[in-house]
């Protein structure tokens, strides 16, 4: 993003760091193995708290928490996104998505290729890696569909609100745009994967919708003073950064 030039009251007021740094590659790094990870992870469905947990709402009925083994991991995907967002932009954050989507569909072609070579008569663990890491193209479409709707809404939402308030309410920022890019994300996903992971019931898919989502949305909440930390060193680290942001009306404030 071109830096404005003093003076202009049209310009954005958004500051952003060159990619040319040693922390941008990092980042990206930790994107996509988290995104790699959890490609794999997510295969597994879960079940949290069936033991206690009991709701019936007529047609709508809950066993437990129903997620899937990405969980734990996945929203960390949205806490770097932020962070490159916030930090580098749009243009950045664009780039690591496509990185990411080519990553993922490298690995599923190579764990094709893979279980279809010819198996070795001393190998019998055939039938358990195809279960494992086998590309069902239900599942690989809405992982794709859902990673590339919710990161591109996420980031979007992120910048144009620093566009509009500079440096500050950087919190409203880190959760506005959770909250869009997680909601649209999962919504897709789950509308694509639900039969895949074997859930048939409007119960099982209301319960793994909103458990996905509201769990995704509360990590961010949790993890948001890490999240502060991070963009702050970053920001102060980045000596693009600072001269961006020298130049860029009205954004030398409440810097985190």
């Amino acid at each position: 993003m071109t830096a404005p030039t003093p003076g202009d009251t049209h310009a954005p007021r958004a500051a952003f760091a060159s990619i040319g740094s040693r922390y941008f590659p990092i980042l990206v790094a930790l994107f996509v193995g988290v995104m790699l990870i959890s490609n794999i992870t997510g295969t597994k469905g879960v079940i949290l708290f069936s033991d206690w947990l009991q709701v019936d709402l007529g047609p709508i009925q809950m066993d437990g928490l129903v997620t899937d083994g990405a969980f734990f991991l996945f929203p960390l995907a949205y806490v770097l996104g932020d962070v490159i967002s916030e930090v580098y932009g749009f243009r950045a954050m664009r780039r690591t998505i496509f990185a990411g989507f080519a990553v993922l569909i490298l690995a599923s072609l190579c764990f094709w290729l893979t279980i279809h070579l010819p198996v070795a008569e001393f190998y019998e663990g055939q039938q358990a890696f195809e279960t494992v890491a086998g590309v069902v193209p239900q599942f690989l479409l809405a992982g794709l569909a859902g990673y590339v709707v919710g990161e591109f809404l996420n980031s979007f939402v992120l910048v144009k609100m620093k566009e509009r308030a500079g440096e500050r309410h950087l919190w409203a920022r880190l959760l506005g745009s959770t909250i869009v890019g997680e909601f649209a994300d999962t919504i897709v996903f789950c509308s694509i994967a639900a039969t895949a992971l074997g859930i048939s019931t409007w119960g099982d898919f209301v319960n793994y919708t909103i458990v996905g989502f509201v769990w995704k949305t509360l990590v961010e909440i949790v993890i948001m003073p890490l999240t502060y930390f991070v963009v702050g060193w970053l920001k102060r680290a980045e000596p693009t950064y600072q001269q961006a942001l020298e130049s860029a009306p009205g954004s030398a404030t409440d810097v985190p």
